[in-house]
Parts: C-alpha cells; structure tokens; sequence
C-alpha cells in the first residue's frame, strides 16, 4: 500500500384516564401524542490504520487507545523483503484488535514480465490467490473473512490488470474467504470531460461479467474531500464511492499535489505519524466497523 511502509425513536405515550386515591375517577378524552418518523441514526465508524511494519507488541497494546482496527498483511508488504506481521493475529486478537486483512498484488510491469515468461495474467491471478487463502489459514481467520487485494496502480486498468485481479477474486470467492480489494477512490481524467476512479472500473467490469461481489477499501486521501492525519474522519460517503467498507483518508508521506489544504495535519516531512508515537508513521484509515475484515 501507499507508504504501508501502508467504520431515537421517539415512541408514542398513551395518556389514558386519571384516578386518583379518594377522588371520584372521572373520565378524560384519550390523547394521542404525535409521533415523529424514526430517526434514521448515521452509521458509527471506527477509526483504523494499516502500515507495512509491525510496530511492536507494546506498540501495539497502547496503540489500542486510539484504533479499533489494524491492518494485517498476509503476504509480503509492497516495497518490503519480509512480512513482519506474520503470527501476530492470535497475539492481536487478544487485545481486541479488528483487522483488515491484506494480499500485495502485482504490479503492471510485473504482471507484462510473467506474461513473457509463460504465465498468463489470469493464472498468476490464481497463483497469488492461493498463496494468500493459505497464510490466511495459517494466521488462523476464520472463513467468511474478507482478503483486500491490494492494487496500488491507479485509474482505469488495462487488459492484463482486469484479468490479473479478477482471476484472484475470483479464486478467493470460489474459497471459504470473501474477495476485496483495496483501490483508488482518486478521480482521474479518462477522455474529455471523463473522469473514472479504479474502483468504478472494477465494480462496472464485474456488473457485466457478472461475477462475485467484491468489498471495496477505498483510498483517496485528496483534501477534500479527505480530512488529513485526523483521528477524526469524515462520514465515509464522503469518499464519493458508495458502499465501501473502509476509506484510507491519510497517506504518508502525503501526496502533495492534491493534499495542500491539509498539510498542516500532518507532520513537517509529510509523513502522518501515530498519537504519542512519533516515530510510527502509518495511514489512517475509517471503515462502519471496528473489524472491517471480520477477522475476529
């Protein structure tokens, strides 16, 4: 992931006659108190974050007092050689850490070069799925867990991109694991007066191929419509993708170019660190629950 270096009813009283001890009961006219609709309560969200690094387990434990939930790599992190977070879900779990749980998908230029050498887009798709359906059994998720593959390359996908990521959500959804994915929620132009997100295009490609759902981890952590390094996020609509299960909002090091009105929100070398833990920096993230995955 980006630098994951990387959630009343008013009801009616019934007001009958009044008796009272030693007076005569008289009769009084039934009054019916008005009723206002339901309020239609907004969805509470969870503040999380996700990283390439696991910070340690006392980290970890007094980071618990900011964040509901974690990201949680099952696969080695974009940009990293090992995966730290290996072993740690039971450990977390403990705590009462929710999880959103994380594959590292190919990029492009990795996907053209299997190509060459023999493995189509679909079959490295496949390959990569089963990889990450085993270390999730291993890290001990329960079925119905949703992996997020992790596409880091923005705007509409090309040929081999599509083929690639749906052979893998495809894969996960034929598992006992649900398939997500974690993409663009960045508009960018595509055609004049056009513009698409990565996460639209996905959602139109399976309509017409009429494939499994996939759960959707938004990043756009463009200010606006993104508040910045905040542990107080917006409402997640205001992402602009319907029903996404969590909103990346902060990334670090920000992007400059679309993160100027909320500079001041992170810190002097761009990075968005963790409160009272100045050197973890991470990307915030907000999702409708305090375990998006559902992990637990």
């Amino acid at each position: 992931m980006r630098t994951l270096v990387l959630a009343g009813l008013l009801s009616g009283l019934a007001v009958g006659p009044l008796a009272m001890a030693g007076c005569k009961q008289t009769a009084a006219p039934a009054v019916v108190a008005k009723v206002d609709p339901p309020v239609q309560a907004a969805p509470a969200q969870s503040v999380g974050f996700d990283r390439n690094d696991y910070p340690g387990d006392s980290t970890m434990d007094a980071m618990r007092n900011s964040f509901a939930f974690t990201g949680y790599w099952l696969t080695v992190p974009p940009g990293e050689t090992t995966n730290s977070w290996v072993g740690k879900r039971a450990f977390l779990r403990q705590q009462g850490w929710g999880f959103l749980v994380l594959a590292n998908g190919r990029e492009d230029k990795e996907i053209l070069k299997s190509q060459k050498k023999g493995t189509s887009p679909a079959d490295l798709g496949k390959q990569d799925a089963a990889t990450a359906i085993s270390a999730a059994k291993t890290e001990g998720f329960p079925p119905h867990t949703i992996l997020f593959l992790d596409q880091e390359e923005g705007g509409r996908l090309l040929g081999e991109q599509s083929a690639y990521l749906l052979a893998w959500t495809e894969a996960v959804a034929a598992s006992e694991y649900k398939p997500g994915l974690y993409a663009s929620g960045q508009p960018v132009p595509d055609g004049p007066g056009q513009t698409i997100t990565t996460i639209r295009n996905v959602r139109e490609t399976v309509a017409k191929q009429h494939l499994h759902e996939i759960a959707m981890f938004d990043y756009q952590d463009g200010c606006p419509p993104a508040p910045g390094c905040t542990l107080q996020p917006k409402p997640i609509s205001a992402a602009g993708e319907p029903d996404v299960i969590a909103w990346q909002y902060a990334q670090s090091p920000r992007r400059p170019e679309i993160t100027q009105s909320c500079a001041k929100t992170y810190a002097k070398d761009g990075n968005c660190y963790a409160p009272g833990f100045p050197q973890i920096f991470l990307d915030m993230d907000t999702a409708t629950s305090a375990d998006p995955s559902n992990g637990r």
